[in-house]
Parts: C-alpha cells; structure tokens; sequence
C-alpha cells in the first residue's frame, strides 16, 4: 500500500474521530458542571440495549429501526437521570451508576436473545474506528455542526440531556461507548484545567491520531488503542495548573 492509499484511507476514521471530538466537547463540559460524570454510560448502554432489542425481537429492523430504538432507549434514560439529579442532587452519580448497571443488563440479555448480538455488543463497546466510512464521517460532522450551532442552549437542563441523548445514540454506533466516555471526559478535564478549548482539542485530538497509528502498527482494536490513549490524555490534565 503506498503513501498516498494509505493516507486516503486514513482519512475517514481520522475525520470520524476529529468530528466526534468537536461534537462531544461542550457536551462533556456541561457533564462536568452538573457533576453527572456517568450520563454517558447510562445514556449510551440504554441506547445499545435498546438496538439490541430491536435487532433481536424485530425482522429485519434495517438502520433506521434500530437507530429510531436506540433513540428512543436514549431519550428514556436521559429522561430518568435528569429526574433523579433534580430529585436527589447527594445521591445523583451512584443512583446514575445503578442506570447504567441495569441497562448493561438489559443489553446482555438482549444479545443472548441474538444469534450476533454478542458482535453487535462488542461493536457498539469498542467500534473498530479504523472502518469507519463516509456516510458515518458525514453523520458525525452532522452532529458536531449542530452541538456547535446550539451550543448557547445547552445551558439549559431540558434541552442538554435530550441533546445528550441523540448525538450519544448517534456516535456510539460510530465511535463506540469507551471512546466517545473518554472524548467527552479528557477534553473537559483540560478546559477544566484552565486550557482553551483549542488546546484541550490539539491535546486529545494527538491522543486520537497516536491511538489510531498504534492500533495499525500492531494490528490491534483501534476503539481500545483510542480510548486508551484519550484516557492517558486525560489524566495528564490532573499536572496542569489550573489557570
């Protein structure tokens, strides 16, 4: 494969990753600042339990059943955790976590009931970014548009928890749960830290860029590769002095 192959083909998992970063960055410093760290996972296994519901009860759902369920699976759980941090601020993170656990529970069940569904709950886990095409590219620059252009609305708690809810139904398929948790959590942590926005996205879109080429060189998953990475960037916000 030459040079010029090997870029183009780069190209679109390199852009998937840059477009989810942008979309999910004012995302995750809104998840900062009302301190419910672990919408995320509720929010993104509900979304994959209910996909997987659909792929395993339904005939044949095609995409836009299965994306139309874990929408719906999405906003519901949005929906319970923006309850449960209005009714119980002490103990929103730990009745979030139980969300969460009990929706990874859902989702087991529901692969069991799949003759795919354990490869659809490793996909929806850790994706192989390096596969990702064009029209999962277009979808991802979709949402970072949007988040960018209503990002003065986010402030409000109804409008970012059903925000939160699509663009994690629509990314997670792209991206998988472990990388697109530590694209909303690193990048916050370094604005957090005092760093501008651009810098925060230089930092973790070099962590993104590093996993993908670790993850060609040895021929290992590149969901796991970036979501490793972003994680160590991350953590690397915690030796920055907070300006």
């Amino acid at each position: 494969m030459n040079a010029a192959l090997l870029d183009a083909w780069f190209l679109a998992p390199a852009l998937a990753l840059v477009f989810g970063l942008i979309a999910l960055m004012p995302l995750g410093h809104q998840v900062l600042l009302r301190g419910v760290v672990f919408i995320d996972l509720a929010v993104a296994q509900a979304a994959a339990a209910a996909a997987l519901m659909a792929a395993a009860f339904i005939d044949h759902p095609g995409w836009l059943g299965t994306q139309g369920s874990a929408m719906a699976g999405a906003l519901v759980s949005a929906a319970l955790v923006a309850w449960l941090a209005r009714q119980w601020p002490a103990q929103r993170e730990a009745l979030i976590g139980l969300v969460y656990v009990a929706a990874a529970s859902l989702a087991l069940l529901a692969a069991r009931a799949d003759p795919h569904g354990r490869e659809r709950l490793s996909q929806l886990l850790a994706a192989d970014v390096l596969w990702a095409d064009w029209a999962q590219v277009a979808l991802l620059a979709g949402c970072a548009l949007a988040v960018l252009a209503l990002r003065p609305l986010l402030a409000r708690n109804r409008f970012f928890y059903a925000a939160f809810a699509l663009v994690a139904s629509l990314v997670v398929p792209v991206l998988g749960l472990f990388v697109v948790f530590a694209a909303l959590i690193a990048p916050a942590l370094w604005m957090r830290a005092g760093r501008h926005w651009s810098q925060a996205l230089a930092a973790t879109g070099t962590a993104c860029a590093s996993g993908l080429l670790l993850s060609w060189l040895l021929d290992a998953p590149s969901g796991a590769c970036v979501a490793l990475a972003l994680a160590l960037a991350g953590g690397l916000s915690a030796l920055l002095k907070p300006r």
